[in-house]
C-alpha cells in the first residue's frame, strides 16, 4: 500500500499556524506579566501613601508603653481615631491595624494592638471588627503568615505580601513603628482585597486572549497567502512540469514525444532561476536525444547515448577550482573519471548561506541516458531541497518520495549528504547505502568513519533516513568517494579495496586536496594496470580550516 504523499501546502499551513500561535502566546504571556507587575506596583504605591501618612501620626514611645502595660493612653485613643478615619475615607482598604508579631508558631503568634473601624462597622458588629489591646490572636494566623509579619517588623522599609486567612484573600502592605531609639515596637499594616485585583487581571487576560486570537488568525492568513504565491504554487508547478517530463521520458519513443511545459514562474528569486535552469535542462536533453535518433546503427546509437549521458553528467558537476576563492575557512576539490559504459556517479557542493555548505557524493544505478536523467533529477532535487531544509535526513526523505513517483525503471541512487557550518565545523550527515567516508584529524591519519547505513534513495516510497552529527576541527580533512574506487580491479580480478585506499591517503600527510586526489587516482591506475576501467571513479576531498583560515 502506497503512503499518501504529504502536501507542502498543508505542511506550511500547520507550521506557520503553530509558529504564529507560539509567538502570540509568548507575547501575551510577557504582556500579562508586565500588566500584573504594573497593577501590583500601583497598589503598592497606593498602600505606601496611606502607610506613610498613618505612620507619621503614631508616637512610637507611647505605643510601646501601651503594649507593655496593655493600657490605652490619650495618644493611643488619638491613633485609634485616626485609623478609624482612614478606614472610613478609603473604600479600598479592607483592614488597617497595628499588631505586634511575636513568633512563627502555629498558635498565639500575633498580639493585637488596635484596628480601624468605620461607623457602619461599629453599628453592625463592633465586637467583631474591633480588637482588644494585648490579646493574642490564637489560631487566626498561620505560622507562614506570622513569619511574613515578622519579616515586615525587621524590615527597614515598607514590605508587601499576599495571604489567605480567615479574613479573606488580601494584599498586605506593612511598615514597622519605631520608638525614639529606632527599635521596632509594632507593625502598622493595611489589607486590600486581592479579589478586585484578580478581577482586573482576568478582564485583561480575556481581552488579551481575544486580541491574540484575532492577530493569530490574521497573521496565519496573510503569511500563508504570501507563501502560497511565492513558494507553494511555484514549487507545485515545478513538480508538475518535472513529473510530466519524467513520465514522458519513460514512455517517449522519439524525442518529440517528450513533454516540456513552461512552469510560467516569475517570482524574481531562486525558484524562478531553478525554473529556467530546469527548462533549459529539459530542452538540452531533448536536443541530445534528437541527435541520437539520427544514428542508424544500434552500436552507434548506444555509444551516442552513453556519450550524451557522460556529457550531461560532466556539465552538471562543479568543475572550476578553486570553487570558492573568497573563502578562507576550507578548501575543496573533486574529480569524476567516467567509465566507458557507466554514467551514474555525481558529486556536488554548494553554499546554502554565508556560513553553511552542502556536500554530496552519489552513485545512480544503471547506465546510459536513463542513469544520466536520473542523476540530473536527483542532483536537482537534492540541491533544491537543501535550500529549504538543513536536515540531510529530511532532504533525502523528500528526494526519495519524489524519485519513487513514476520510477518504472526501478532505478535508485546511493547518496552521502552532509550539511556543515563552516564557522563551527559542526554538521549533520546522512548515508543512504553509500560508501563509508574517510576522516583525518589534524596531525593524525585517515580512518574510515563506519556507521550504520540507510537504504538507497528511490528503493521504496515513504522511507525515513537516518542522520548523525559530526564535527570537524581546524586542520581536519574529509574524503568521500563512490564504489568505483574500492572496486577498481586489476587483470587478476583483485579489488583495489579500502585498505589500499587508506594507505594511499596517508602516504603524504601534507598533500593539498588537489594533490591528494591526483595521488589516489594514480595509485588506482598503477594497481589496475592494463585492466579496463569498469566503473566511474568519483572522489571529493574537503579540508576544514575554520573561520581563522589555514594556519601555517
Amino acid at each position: 500500500m502506497e503512503n499518501k504523499k504529504k502536501s507542502i501546502s498543508r505542511a506550511l499551513l500547520i507550521g506557520t499556524t503553530v509558529l504564529v500561535l507560539i509567538i502570540c502566546l509568548l507575547m501575551g504571556a510577557f504582556g500579562f506579566a508586565a500588566y500584573v507587575n504594573t497593577v501590583l506596583k500601583k497598589d503598592q504605591a497606593y498602600l505606601r501613601d496611606i502607610l506613610q501618612l498613618t505612620e507619621r501620626q503614631i508616637d512610637g514611645n507611647d505605643l510601646e508603653k501601651c503594649i507593655e502595660t496593655k493600657t490605652k493612653s490619650d495618644k493611643f485613643e488619638i491613633t485609634q481615631n485616626f485609623l478609624d478615619q482612614v478606614k472610613e475615607s478609603y473604600d479600598d482598604v479592607e483592614y488597617i491595624y497595628i499588631i505586634k508579631p511575636l513568633n512563627a508558631n502555629a498558635v498565639d503568634n500575633i498580639m493585637d494592638v488596635m484596628a480601624g473601624i468605620t461607623a457602619e462597622e461599629k453599628k453592625e458588629n463592633y465586637d467583631f471588627y474591633s480588637v482588644k489591646l494585648g490579646e493574642l490572636t490564637g489560631e487566626d494566623y498561620s505560622a507562614k503568615v506570622a513569619g511574613q509579619y515578622l519579616k515586615g517588623l525587621d524590615a527597614d522599609d515598607i514590605t508587601y505580601f499576599s495571604n489567605r486567612t480567615e479574613f479573606g484573600y488580601d494584599y498586605t502592605g506593612m511598615i514597622p513603628i519605631r520608638n525614639s531609639q529606632g527599635k521596632a515596637v509594632a507593625l502598622l499594616a493595611i489589607d486590600i482585597s486581592m479579589n478586585e485585583i484578580a478581577k482586573v487581571l482576568v478582564n485583561y487576560a480575556l481581552a488579551t486572549l481575544g486580541l491574540m486570537i484575532v492577530i493569530s488568525l490574521l497573521a496565519v492568513y496573510l503569511v500563508n497567502r504570501w507563501l502560497k504565491n511565492r513558494v507553494t504554487d511555484p514549487v507545485l508547478r515545478l513538480e508538475k512540469v518535472s513529473e510530466a517530463f519524467v513520465e514522458s521520458s519513460h514512455k517517449a519513443e522519439t524525442p518529440e514525444d517528450l513533454i516540456i511545459n513552461d512552469p510560467d514562474i516569475h517570482t524574481g528569486d531562486e525558484i524562478e532561476s531553478l525554473s529556467g535552469a530546469m527548462s533549459d535542462m529539459f530542452a538540452g536533453m531533448k536536443k541530445y536525444m534528437s541527435s541520437l535518433v539520427s544514428v542508424t546503427k544500434e552500436k552507434e546509437r548506444i555509444g551516442a547515448e552513453l556519450n550524451v549521458a557522460t556529457s550531461i553528467q560532466a556539465s552538471m558537476l562543479p568543475r572550476i577550482f578553486p570553487a570558492f576563492p573568497g573563502r578562507k575557512e576550507f578548501d575543496i576539490f573533486a574529480t569524476m573519471d567516467p567509465a566507458k559504459y557507466v554514467g551514474g556517479d555525481f558529486y556536488d557542493f554548494f553554499m546554502l548561506d554565508d556560513n553553511t555548505i552542502g556536500l554530496v557524493m552519489a552513485d545512480v544505478s544503471g547506465k546510459g541516458v536513463p542513469a544520466a536523467l536520473f542523476m540530473v533529477i536527483s542532483k536537482t532535487l537534492i540541491k533544491n531541497r537543501c535550500q529549504v531544509s538543513r536536515s540531510p535526513a529530511d532532504v533525502l526523505n523528500y528526494v526519495n518520495d519524489q524519485l519513487c513517483e513514476g520510477n518504472d525503471g526501478d532505478m535508485f541512487v546511493t547518496v552521502w549528504l552532509a550539511i556543515l557550518d563552516i564557522n563551527t565545523g559542526k554538521g549533520m550527515a546522512a548515508n543512504a547505502g553509500h560508501e563509508h567516508p574517510a576522516i583525518r584529524r589534524k596531525g593524525g591519519k585517515y580512518e574510515l568513519d563506519v556507521y550504520r547505513h540507510s537504504p538507497a534513495v528511490a528503493t521504496m516510497e515513504g522511507m525515513h533516513f537516518r542522520e548523525h552529527p559530526f564535527e570537524l576541527n581546524p586542520g581536519d580533512s574529509l574524503f568521500v568517494y563512490t564504489d568505483g574506487v574500492p572496486e577498481a580491479n586489476n587483470e587478476n580480478g583483485e579489488f583495489y579495496g579500502t585498505d589500499r585506499m587508506i594507505e594511499c591517503l596517508n602516504a603524504d600527510p601534507e598533500a593539498t586536496v588537489h594533490e591528494l586526489l591526483v595521488e589516489v587516482r594514480e595509485d588506482i591506475r598503477k594497481f589496475a594496470g592494463p585492466a579496463e576501467q569498469f566503473d566511474d571513479i568519483t572522489m571529493l576531498a574537503f579540508e576544514f580550516w575554520g573561520p581563522d583560515g589555514k594556519q601555517e
